[in-house]
């Protein structure tokens, strides 16, 4: 069983989705690098050079970029982000990783060179589930700033996510009048054909039954986000009068 699995299953078990989410990213930058990239050491704090190709430390100055952007350090963000990091390397590698994310809160990072580090190891939907940790983070205190906002969409766009993925992202936390359509990457101007034809294109994407290669924390991400295409749609439906 590979390390993303693991990762993944440990996370999901203890801490449900936000738990899977983390510890499959962790997974899978590990098997990355047992298959033949160099890992920095987590006995010891990695050098400067050696940081900037470490999965964990790139995560958490994007995470503390979050954290500090409405500038106040929150004890939601904060509770969440440390229930993740128990979940998934236990209390006393959390304890160092906390230490190190509180430095990281105190100091200035080039974010996008940062997202390139990332953008260069990981595949597409990885990167595409870093922004939706990033946003669960955003929004443990109930609600997502502007300036949180800002540097979520510059984090997405230097990851190189495509404007409708973060739209639709964006739209499952942030409530607005055309949420619905944002989801469903279309405009309220569509027509309902339209609509239908994009829902059938995103219940595919993230549908169940079409889902068995995945691992079980992508499944039960996908699976959520399959909810949310549905409620969109039926939203739509409903104040169209769609048959």
């Amino acid at each position: 069983m590979t390390f993303t699995i693991v990762g993944a299953i440990i996370g999901f078990a203890s801490s449900g989705i936000p738990g899977a989410a983390f510890g499959l990213l962790i997974g899978m930058y590990i098997d990355r690098m047992s298959s033949g990239e160099d890992a920095p050491s987590i006995d010891r704090p990695p050098t400067a050079s050696a940081r900037s190709y470490d999965f964990r430390d790139n995560l958490l100055i994007l995470i503390a970029a979050i954290m500090k952007a409405d500038g106040a350090l929150l004890k939601s963000e904060l509770d969440l982000v440390k229930q993740m990091l128990v979940r998934t390397y236990g209390e006393e590698e959390a304890r160092i990783l906390l230490l190190r994310l509180r430095e990281y809160t105190k100091q200035t990072h080039n974010l996008a060179q940062v997202c390139r580090d990332l953008r260069m190891r990981m595949g597409y939907s990885q990167r595409l589930e870093i922004v939706h940790v990033l946003f669960r983070i955003s929004r443990a205190d109930g609600n997502i700033s502007q300036s949180e906002l800002q540097i979520l969409q510059m984090v997405s766009t230097q990851l190189g996510i495509s404007t409708p993925d973060f739209l639709s992202l964006r739209a499952m936390f942030v409530s607005s009048p055309d949420s619905d359509y944002q989801i469903l990457e279309i405009k309220p101007e569509a027509s309902d054909e339209e609509v239908k034809k994009a829902y059938r294109k995103m219940a595919m994407r993230f549908h169940p039954d079409r889902l068995g290669d995945l691992s079980m924390a992508e499944k039960k991400q996908a699976e959520e986000k399959f909810v949310r295409v549905h409620k969109a749609y039926e939203s739509i439906r409903k104040k169209r009068g769609m048959a």
